[in-house]
C-alpha cells in the first residue's frame, strides 16, 4: 500500500449528494446508470455508475451518496460523467455504495 500524506487526502474533495434522478445506460461498455446528484450550492453534477448489480433505479433515488467532486469531467460514451460516486467493492463485479446514516445538509465535505 502506497502511503500519502494528510495534504494529499485533503486535495480530494469529497461530498455529500442526494440521487434526483436516475436513468438506464445502455451505451456504456459495462453495465451502469447516468445518476444526477443533487450537492447543494454546488448544483447538480452527473455521474455514470457502474453499479446494477446491487442496485435497482428505484432504490437509487434520493439515496445519499458521497462522491469526488473535483476529478476532470470524464466521456463515458455520449454522457460527461463529472463526478466521481464512491463503493466499497468486495469483488470485481459488485460495488457498496457508502453514504451517511443521518441527514446532513447537501455539499457537506468528508473530512
Amino acid at each position: 500500500m502506497k502511503k500519502i500524506e494528510y495534504r494529499d487526502f485533503t486535495n480530494v474533495d469529497m461530498r455529500v449528494g442526494r440521487v434526483v434522478r436516475v436513468e438506464d445506460f445502455p451505451k456504456a461498455r459495462r453495465p451502469a446508470y447516468k445518476l444526477w446528484i443533487d450537492f447543494g450550492t454546488f448544483g447538480v453534477k452527473k455521474s455514470s455508475a457502474q453499479i446494477t448489480k446491487l442496485y435497482g433505479k428505484n432504490d437509487l433515488m434520493k439515496r445519499f451518496v458521497i462522491a469526488v467532486v473535483n476529478f476532470s469531467p470524464k466521456q463515458v460514451a455520449d454522457f460527461m460523467s463529472e463526478v466521481l460516486v464512491l463503493g466499497l467493492v468486495p469483488d470485481n463485479d459488485k460495488v457498496i455504495l457508502i453514504g451517511p446514516d443521518q441527514d446532513v445538509p447537501l455539499g457537506t465535505r468528508v473530512l
